[in-house]
């Protein structure tokens, strides 16, 4: 992850602006400006972690909103070698120590922490559906399904917990949907137009809901197919049907996967699986912050 990138960078800037960090009033009223302070960031449950690049560049981006000199003082993140983005750890676990002017500590507490615990909250939650279907060939998928303005970093998180990227936007890939070909004039019609006008390299995918509009897609030339809200038993038989073709056709099942069925679906033979609820039902990992005045 390019945590200098311009939108990154946004992103985070909009975060503080938002809290109007530079403007804690109890902070401010009750803090020495000229005080040092040491930050623990510290896991309290089992997680994996994502997010740690981010706290540097908020007081970096903090320094930048705020001219006063509290905010252009030394800081330093400190972390083991061991600790970073993509790996488990354990509750009681220091992710991080920051060492800062204690106003600009407090100040950008909130805001880092948010952020570590949605993404590691993320990371957590893909690594279990990866752990579940370990030692199948099958791949776990995020989805669109993002919040609006967080998708490049809930895509990271999902990478750091082991899972693969699906299209990060809409022009990054071709599926056609049911709307798609109810509004298009039929598979047929809609299919044909993808497939000539595509883009070099662009894989055409189609959504089929059951056998019959598995055969349509297949005797039409879809690339790929996505099995959507299929039991394990029909994407097995879908798959198996698929499987008789003689060019190679990806299969991703979608609809209705949770922890609890997603080794079913594996063991079906599908390529893919995509879990909207990576990203849209997360729950955001247990972090805090300890900070304490520095002595020296």
């Amino acid at each position: 992850m390019d945590w200098k990138s311009s939108r990154i960078d946004a992103l985070l800037e909009q975060a503080l602006v938002e809290d109007r960090a530079i403007s804690d009033s109890t902070t401010n009223l009750t803090i020495d400006p000229n005080l040092r302070a040491s930050a623990s960031i510290i896991a309290r449950q089992e997680l994996v972690i994502c997010g740690l690049g981010a706290v540097p560049r908020f007081f970096e981006i903090f320094a930048r909103l705020d001219p006063r000199p509290q905010a252009q003082t030394r800081f330093e993140v400190i972390s083991h070698p061991e600790i970073f983005d993509g790996v488990r750890v354990h509750a009681g676990q220091v992710l991080a120590v920051i060492r800062h002017n204690a106003r600009v500590l407090l100040s950008c507490e909130r805001v880092i922490l948010n952020l570590l615990q949605h993404l590691s909250g993320i990371a957590t939650l893909t690594r279990l559906y990866v752990d579940a279907i370990h030692g199948t060939s099958a791949h776990v998928l995020d989805t669109r399904k993002t919040v609006p303005g967080m998708r490049a970093l809930e895509k990271y998180a999902v990478l750091c917990g082991g899972g693969t990227n699906h299209r990060l936007d809409l022009a990054s890939g071709i599926l056609i949907k049911n709307n798609h070909i109810s509004l298009g004039g039929g598979l047929p019609a809609v299919l044909a137009r993808a497939i000539e006008r595509r883009k070099p390299g662009q894989r055409v995918e189609v959504e089929v809901r059951s056998e019959r509009e598995l055969d349509e897609a297949l005797a039409n030339g879809a690339e790929a197919i996505l099995l959507d809200n299929m039991t394990p038993a029909q994407a097995k038989h879908c798959v198996e049907r698929i499987r008789k073709e003689e060019r190679w056709i990806a299969v991703e099942a979608s609809g209705g996967i949770v922890l609890d069925n997603i080794r079913e679906y594996a063991e079906a033979g599908v390529d893919f699986i995509s879990v909207g609820a990576l990203t849209h039902s997360a729950r955001a990992a247990d972090i805090s912050m300890s900070i304490d005045a520095e002595t020296r």
